[in-house]
């Protein structure tokens, strides 16, 4: 062997120096800051598009909603009609059944009918097309003219109604003399 080989053989192996690094504390609490903020806005992201989505969604059942009202005012005047002219019983059966069907839609979207007679007049869910005198207390609905819903929690239409003024007061008649 070579004197050259002898030597190769003798070195070993040298391995490079890797220095450990090490993140200070400074450097890692704005990354850490940031991190976090990113994903508190990611989650606010996400919640405001379902919300948005939500919306959306309601806004769309309304519009529908709005346009079906009618038909159902329609049918009740239809059956209002029908039993003071004692139309046959197994057509008015009939169309009751589609009426049915027709609530049942709006059950499902969360449409709720607003019931108002015998309840104190509210402005928010009742419009008042008549006060009246009556036997009934002031401020209470004695007739409802057309029924109003709701869509969840929201108006969808008011309620149109007459309202008590309250009974009547006797007048006193005075005579001339």
């Amino acid at each position: 062997m070579s004197k050259k080989q002898k030597h190769e053989e003798k070195k070993e192996p040298v391995e490079p120096v890797v220095e450990p690094v090490v993140v200070q504390k400074e450097e890692e609490e704005p990354l850490r800051n940031q991190m976090l903020r990113l994903q508190a806005d990611f989650d606010n992201f996400r919640k405001r598009t379902q919300r948005e989505r939500n919306e959306l969604f309601t806004f769309a059942n309304e519009s529908i909603c709005l346009e079906m009202l009618p038909v159902i005012d329609h049918f009740e005047m239809g059956f209002k009609s029908a039993e003071s002219h004692q139309t046959d019983s197994s057509v008015t059966e009939g169309f009751r059944m589609v009426y049915n069907q027709l609530l049942d839609v709006l059950k499902k979207f969360n449409v709720t009918a607003i019931d108002a007679v015998g309840e104190t007049f509210n402005p928010h869910r009742h419009e008042a097309i008549l006060h009246m005198p009556s036997d009934k207390p002031a401020e209470t609905v004695i007739e409802q003219v057309r029924r109003g819903y709701l869509l969840g929690e929201k108006l969808l239409r008011a309620a149109q109604v007459i309202v008590s003024s309250g009974p009547v007061e006797p007048t006193e008649e005075k005579e001339s003399e």
